[in-house]
């Protein structure tokens, strides 16, 4: 027997999840100590820093009260020496492919979740050592090689190595077994379990189950008639039970997503439209890049107190086209927000993706003379683009000063879930990155 096999189930898994602490303030720190290492920092994401939010905080920020989401004036009066950054994506992005890089070299089953988080499945990595030498090389190397603090869970499995690697921050490092669960994590409220949001843990606790304890000793039956089938997994996760393989990233994007948070309300529709007109130029550029086609176009709607809906539709035909998906996501939000009613966060998401050359679609009499034409100017602004800038070509609804044009500004645009950079082959330079 090898020395490190006793380390390693037979028949199991071990999952670790590796989680960047506070990954943008982080980032400026690592590159700039000397005027952001150990001060209150946060990025907001906004042209004019102090209409904008708070879009993370550095830790030295959050011990005086400063939060994410939180109105840039508000973290200013909470912490008046707070030291305010614009965003650079960009600079995050290259960080991102670094620490990815550093996961990469210890096992070829890295499923990324954001730009700063990622599970990585070790079972076949005994050569490196144990699960715990494994996970401490890899939290070192992030530290000593990119100046970067995360916390890493270690885990059988993807839900318990997120719940580890979120009790202690920063730079913590936590084992959590399935034996474990009973009393580290049944005490604690439904809502804390990872995929259960606040809205469920108090549809649960209407049901009398407050705990997570409780949910694992909750009738199965009763679950499932008031959540479905999410029901049933709700009882096996609270049990510290979780069978979903780490998805490696060697297929094409499940979805193609891009927000943007705006510094102040939105009440106009005219407003709204104008940055779905950008969020969907971008999406669909995007989507072309990988040679793909969608089905479904969803969009993400924020409001000042952060609610967040959802809503979606399935197109007739799978398409490629900016303005199939401007003019869904624009019937979406006139159907689904009331006019008048104020917008924080526009997105637009697009979904049941498929390669292009072997989407089965079907033109009607009233399109078949179109699509040619449509695909060569598709193809030929693309090139335009790739090669003058995002700007080079533009429609006139895209014009102006407000948030949404910085949609095309690869260095200021970002978020956590945008993640193109770490596709197999991308190129930076061609493959920008959207929020």
């Amino acid at each position: 027997m090898k020395p490190n096999d006793d380390y390693y189930p037979k028949n199991g898994r071990v999952v670790l999840h590796i989680d960047m602490n506070a990954f943008y303030c982080s980032v400026h720190e690592a590159v700039e100590p000397e005027k952001y290492k150990g001060k209150p920092s946060a990025v907001a994401g906004s042209v004019e820093l102090r209409k904008g939010i708070v879009v993370t905080s550095s830790y030295a920020a959050r011990a005086k009260g400063v939060r994410t989401g939180m109105q840039v004036r508000q973290a200013l009066k909470v912490c008046p020496d707070l030291e305010l950054i614009r965003p650079n994506f960009e600079l995050y992005r290259q960080f991102s492919k670094r620490f990815m890089k550093i996961a990469y070299s210890y096992s070829p089953l890295v499923e990324t979740m954001s730009i700063d988080e990622c599970f990585v499945d070790i079972t076949g990595s005994k050569q490196f050592g144990t699960p715990l030498e494994i996970a401490s090389t890899i939290q070192s190397r992030i530290r000593d090689e990119l100046g970067l603090p995360c916390s890493v869970g270690v885990a059988p499995n993807k839900l318990l190595a997120k719940m580890a690697s979120d009790m202690k921050k920063p730079n913590g490092l936590t084992v959590l077994r399935l034996r474990d669960v009973p009393s580290l994590l049944w005490g604690k409220p439904c809502s804390h379990l990872y995929g259960i949001g606040g809205r469920t843990g108090d549809k649960l606790a209407k049901l009398n189950i407050q705990t997570i304890g409780e949910l694992a000793k909750a009738d199965e039956a009763l679950l499932k008639r008031e959540f479905g089938v999410v029901g049933a997994w709700m009882k096996q996760a609270a049990s510290g039970v979780d069978h979903s393989p780490v998805q490696a990233e060697h297929e094409p994007s499940k979805s193609i997503g891009h927000t943007t948070t705006l510094p102040q309300d939105v009440k106009e529709t005219a407003d709204a439209q104008r940055v779905f007109l950008n969020l969907a130029d971008q999406v669909a550029r995007r989507l072309r890049r990988q040679g793909l086609v969608a089905s479904t176009v969803q969009i993400t709607i924020r409001n000042p107190e952060m609610k967040t809906i959802t809503r979606s539709l399935t197109l007739e035909v799978p398409s490629e086209n900016m303005d199939d998906f401007y003019r869904t996501a624009c019937s979406l939000y006139e159907r689904n927000w009331t006019k008048g009613k104020p917008v924080r966060l526009l997105g637009i998401t697009l979904q049941n993706l498929q390669p292009k050359d072997e989407a089965a679609i079907q033109l009607d009499l009233l399109t078949f003379e179109q699509q040619p034409k449509k695909e060569q100017l598709n193809k030929a602004m693309d090139r335009i683009r790739d090669k003058y800038g995002e700007d080079a070509i533009l429609s006139a609804g895209m014009l102006g000063d407000d948030p949404s044009a910085l949609i095309r500004n690869h260095k200021l645009r970002g978020t956590s879930l945008q993640m193109d950079h770490l596709k197999p082959g991308a190129n930076d330079d061609k493959h920008p990155f959207e929020e």
